[in-house]
């Protein structure tokens, strides 16, 4: 990995994982994605969005519930 692709904006970070940047805004301000905030501004680092997506997934798309009686 090009260590200039380690960190990622709000905007790379929504291109990356398909989500809106409101969404992931207040998830970061609510601790519930990794990120860190430099200079007012927030950053994500790539391999711990990895993990953190990982840790988060679903079985085959089937919700939690669905999933755990």
């Amino acid at each position: 990995m090009d260590i200039y692709d380690k960190w990622l904006t709000i905007d790379d970070l929504a291109n990356y994982i398909k989500m809106s940047r409101t969404k992931l805004y207040g998830m970061a301000q609510r601790c519930e994605i990794p990120a860190s905030k430099i200079g007012g501004q927030w950053r994500f680092d790539r391999e711990e969005i990895d993990r953190w997506m990982k840790a988060h997934e679903t079985d085959k798309g089937q919700s939690t519930s669905e999933n755990h009686p």
